[in-house]
């Protein structure tokens, strides 16, 4: 299981939102870039950055986020506020994957044109989900869909790789929803497992999903788990 920390960037800054709510926020540091080369030297598989500022549509860190590509060697998923096809494309053009959401469940076509185009490992497509229904538009928006139909839909049109995200825990250090995952995984697709995470345990939990990766957030910026010692939790 690979081993992905976040780093979420609003106004430049490296933060954590508690639920997503840009109103409750902790910065962690104003410079990403150094954020993203200590997380590669203490052995992360790849960075899981989101550009919170596109997601809430009031502005853009792309800039920032090409300059941390441009530093460091291992592999960068690009999320937040990816909303059109040409701007999938262009950031393409950058990152290693990208992770789409709200594009996905508005225009789900483009899914099948972009994995065809591209490959199907280079899109990752979101399953941010409250009580197993899943939200867009940054979290405020109901699709109607649950994880599971959600899953098989976009499975059908191409897709590999789900980045699975439990609103309610994320930010919280409240551990993982281990139903979901197990559920999810068993659809037969690569699933990221995002939130909750809040001790080394929660990651043997998560390795026992069969989940394909764990995005470190909070946990790690507070201190409660480092890198080293979750690689060796996710090896077990």
């Amino acid at each position: 299981m690979k081993v992905i920390p976040a780093i979420d960037l609003l106004d430049g800054k490296v933060v954590r939102l508690m639920k997503g709510d840009p109103g409750n926020k902790v910065v962690y540091s104003n410079e990403p870039i150094s954020m993203a080369k200590k997380w590669e030297s203490e052995g992360a598989d790849a960075l899981h950055i989101v550009d919170l500022d596109a997601t809430l549509t009031r502005g853009s860190n792309i800039s920032i986020i090409r300059k941390i590509i441009e530093s460091i060697d291992i592999p960068v998923q690009i999320a937040g506020g990816i909303r059109s096809l040409e701007a999938t494309k262009e950031l393409l053009n950058d990152a290693d994957r990208i992770v789409l959401g709200t594009l996905a469940y508005n225009e789900p076509k483009s899914i099948e044109r972009v994995t065809k185009e591209f490959g199907d490992d280079r899109i990752v497509i979101a399953i941010d989900q409250i009580n197993g229904m899943v939200m867009i538009d940054g979290w405020r928006k109901s699709t109607g869909m649950n994880v599971l139909d959600a899953i098989e839909k976009f499975k059908q049109l191409g897709a590999r790789y789900f980045l699975l995200t439990s609103i309610e825990r994320d930010g919280t250090l409240s551990g993982p929803d281990i139903d979901m995952l197990s559920k999810a995984c068993k659809t037969g697709v690569n699933v990221i497992a995002s939130g909750g995470i809040s001790r080394n345990e929660d990651i043997a939990r998560v390795k026992q999903t069969g989940a394909y990766a764990v995005i470190l957030g909070k946990a790690l910026y507070d201190g409660k788990v480092n890198i080293r010692s979750v690689k060796e939790m996710a090896k077990v």
